[in-house]
């Protein structure tokens, strides 16, 4: 089975939209950071056990630069997944749907 990859620009069309999960493949910690809005964090090393309660959406997947998302995006689609990867992953991303849960200290 393929896999299709995005460009960062061409990510924001499949944010918030039927269908399809934005899904953040980094750790928790880097999440928190900055992430596009409305994804989910799953990290690389619990993606095959958690994605199985999404097997009915298309998955769209990034990573700090797109590594990880390509070869998780492979490894997925093997499986039988619908699935995206986005090329250069959040370092890449320049739009304006990004956002972060830094925690605000008194």
């Amino acid at each position: 089975m393929e896999f299709a990859t995005i460009s960062p620009r061409e990510i924001d069309a499949y944010l918030f939209r039927s269908g399809y999960v934005i899904v953040d493949l980094r750790e928790p910690r880097d999440f928190r950071k900055l992430h596009l809005k409305g994804a989910i964090c799953i990290p690389y090393d619990q993606l095959e056990e958690r994605a199985r309660i999404l097997k009915n959406q298309t998955l769209v997947l990034y990573c700090e630069r797109g590594g990880t998302s390509l070869m998780a995006a492979r490894e997925l689609s093997e499986k039988g997944y619908r699935v995206m990867s986005m090329i250069g992953g959040i370092q890449a991303y320049k739009g304006k749907n990004s956002e972060s849960y830094q925690q605000i200290k008194d």
